[in-house]
């Protein structure tokens, strides 16, 4: 996660800050982050770790590796990797399951419990934020070349006369994905991360400050093109949205199964594709409801629109659920957020561009149509209970 791989070490920008200053942290991370803030931060510096020296193990196979030792435990190394028959080794099999030379386990679990903590923080508060203005917010992640950004595009292009959209564009580098979203109409703000490779609670706030979305909107994150460290940020969304597509593997689920585990949908995209290729979409499917067996899977094709209808049908009625009058809003967050960062003009009433939505989703579920039809258990608790109150 974020604490092996180094992400984030102070290249992040967001378009139009100004100047940025570092700090560089105990653990050896260095985090930046541009002047002009509404809220303060904090951080906390601890001191540096004790003198180690070296001692040797030996393993079943003969072989033999020394590394330091530390009598405080600050970098004590434990055994977390097993060697399987074919001299295979699991670097995941300990309690922080990753690896990093120099840090033991539980230093790693208590370092990635402070971040994510701090990071929850601010994604609570995004999330607040969007259930007082009645925001439908979905975090878009999958690997490089999945076509997340053709798939925003036609998403936008099917809803932006029945609502207000808004999108937030991950990348390490360019404004390219953000010029192609702006270039539907629709306002968008990237954010590269330089050697990051996800976005936070943090950077997400700073963009809602600045996109300032109209109550009832649709808010679209597209994430850093990666299967690995997005799975552990939160970033307020109400869903994360997994896409994979059929040039990548139906095994993909299992090799990067938090990513499909924190996901409560699967886009199957690319599907135009399958008559060209040896892909095996109902395995697929089946491996990532090994991961999460509840799981929502549309299978789609960005390109030619065929299953996008029951997309959008999916993203109709989270805006309606969303929106207002829909029961319980202000509670339906994951964790109990400590404060508000709803800090932009609070717009009155109900768009009138989120009226057709209603209308929408009230017409499709008297005629009987299941939206998230590829899915085990159905929709999500607050789009079923919507869609029955409709009929």
């Amino acid at each position: 996660m974020y604490t092996v791989c180094g992400c984030g070490a102070g290249e992040t920008k967001i378009e139009g800050e100004g100047h940025a200053h570092e700090h560089v942290h105990a653990d050896g991370t260095v985090h930046s982050h541009a002047h002009g803030h509404d809220h303060d931060h904090h951080h906390e510096h601890g001191a540096a770790a004790a003198a180690a020296h070296e001692h040797s193990h030996h393993h079943a196979d003969g072989t033999v590796h020394s590394h330091p030792h530390v009598h405080q435990g600050e970098h004590v190394h434990e055994h977390a990797h097993a060697h399987g028959i074919g001299g295979d080794l699991d670097f995941g099999a300990g309690p922080a399951r990753a690896h990093a030379p120099g840090l033991s386990q539980s230093r790693m679990v208590q370092i990635e419990q402070d971040i994510l903590a701090k990071n929850n923080t601010y994604a609570d508060a995004n999330r607040r934020a969007f259930d007082e203005r009645g925001i439908f917010a979905l975090n878009l992640v999958s690997s490089p070349g999945s076509g997340k950004t053709t798939l925003l595009v036609k998403t936008i292009e099917l809803l932006r006369d029945k609502v207000a959209i808004a999108v937030v564009e991950g990348d390490q580098q360019t404004s390219n994905d953000a010029e192609r979203i702006r270039a539907t109409g629709v306002p968008a703000l990237q954010i590269n991360t330089g050697k990051g490779c996800h976005l936070d609670g943090h950077m997400v706030g700073h963009a809602i400050e600045r996109l300032k979305p109209a109550d009832g909107s649709l808010f679209l994150i597209e994430n850093v093109g990666n299967l690995v460290c997005p799975a552990a940020f939160d970033l307020g969304e109400h869903h994360k949205v997994a896409i994979l597509s059929v040039t990548e593997g139906e095994d993909k689920p299992l090799k990067y199964p938090d990513m499909f585990r924190a996901a409560d949908v699967m886009l199957l995209n690319k599907c135009d594709l399958l008559p060209h290729l040896d892909f095996d979409a109902d395995l697929a499917e089946a491996n990532a409801r090994r991961v999460n067996p509840d799981l929502t899977v549309f299978r789609v094709s960005a390109t030619r629109g065929e299953g996008m209808s029951a997309w959008v049908d999916w993203i109709t009625a989270g805006l309606v659920a969303q929106g207002p009058g829909a029961p319980n809003r202000s509670t339906r967050s994951r964790r109990a957020s400590p404060n508000s960062s709803g800090s932009w003009p609070p717009d009155k009433g109900m768009p009138a561009a989120r009226q057709p939505l209603r209308r929408v989703c009230i017409s499709a579920a008297r005629r009987g149509r299941r939206y998230g039809a590829n899915t085990s258990s159905g929709t999500t608790t607050s789009h079923r209970s919507h869609l029955q109150r409709a009929t």
